[in-house]
């Protein structure tokens, strides 16, 4: 099933896509409460209702509607030189991996139909496509052969980094933190529908292809990352996890490398689904900031 986070008259509503539009999950189901992603994948009877609903025409709503299917996780945790290539690219031998992990505030989360905000203070903004892991049941110490059962769904992201400002220290927390520059899709296929260990994933810049790989390439799975990230916090309904991005293709020009004002960057994962967003550069610093790397 795919279920997106649209903005409606009600306020914000989970829905289930049909088979020309979208299907209000609460409104459908006479629920008493809102139904979000904890009180759906938490309830295995309304779980089960809510997926007979694919088969509804549904209704059609305003592209500008979709909202980021979680606008207010608890958490945003991130994984980074998790792909095979890409972890060589950075020169990090992957034999002897221990997983990277740095995290997100909510406010760097950028809605499917909003502007990716590169960062004034930037010129060395990058894209970085990747799958995203919205956890349903979640957990704590959720054993790998577990972990499929504490996840809602997949999404497409781009984990848009100021790279000067993410190398300027050993800690990534600043290039990765800038306010808008997190998009994630509104559209979730839910955990049930695809095998997440063998999607392909591509990013392209005006068009461009930048980076294609698959997830079969990732060092740390998707069911492992989960088992190690709820060995260090609980895993909530809601959460994020983002598990990190293939190796950029050889031979981009710097043109493609950065991005810039007015540049459409796009990512699809297989089965999954696509986002595109437009960038646009951030209002000017007062002048004489002195903090740029």
């Amino acid at each position: 099933m795919r279920i997106a986070n649209i903005a409606t008259d009600k306020g914000p509503r989970l829905c289930v896509k049909g088979k020309n539009g979208y299907t209000d999950i609460a409104e459908a189901l006479n629920a008493t409460e809102r139904v979000d992603i904890k009180s759906l994948f938490t309830n295995a009877k309304l779980l089960a209702a809510a997926g007979e609903l694919g088969t509804e025409e549904g209704t059609v709503y305003p592209e500008r509607s979709f909202l980021a299917i979680v606008t207010e996780p608890t958490k945003i945790l991130c994984l980074g030189l998790n792909y095979k290539a890409h972890a060589k690219q950075m020169g990090k031998k992957a034999a002897l991996f221990w997983p990277e992990i740095f995290l997100r505030h909510q406010k760097t989360i950028v809605g499917p139909h909003e502007d990716l905000i590169k960062p004034y203070l930037s010129r060395q903004f990058q894209f970085e496509g990747e799958l995203g892991i919205v956890i349903g049941k979640g957990g704590r110490f959720i054993k790998e052969n577990e972990a499929a059962d504490a996840i809602a769904g997949f999404v497409a992201i781009n984990d848009a980094t100021a790279r000067e400002w993410q190398l300027a220290t050993s800690q990534w927390t600043c290039g990765k933190n800038f306010d808008a520059t997190f998009p994630v899709s509104s559209e979730m296929l839910t955990a049930d529908e695809t095998d997440p260990m063998n999607l392909s994933i591509r990013t392209t810049v005006n068009g461009n292809t930048v980076q294609d790989s698959n997830t079969s390439e990732m060092i740390l799975n998707v069911r492992r990352a989960v088992e190690f990230l709820s060995g260090i916090c609980r895993l909530n309904p809601g959460d994020i996890i983002a598990t990190g991005t293939p190796a950029i293709l050889p031979g981009p020009s710097e043109d493609l490398l950065y991005l810039k004002d007015g540049d459409s960057v796009g990512v699809v994962i297989q089965d999954v689904g696509e986002i595109t967003h437009k960038v646009r550069e951030e209002a000017p610093a007062p002048g004489g900031w002195p903090w740029i790397p």
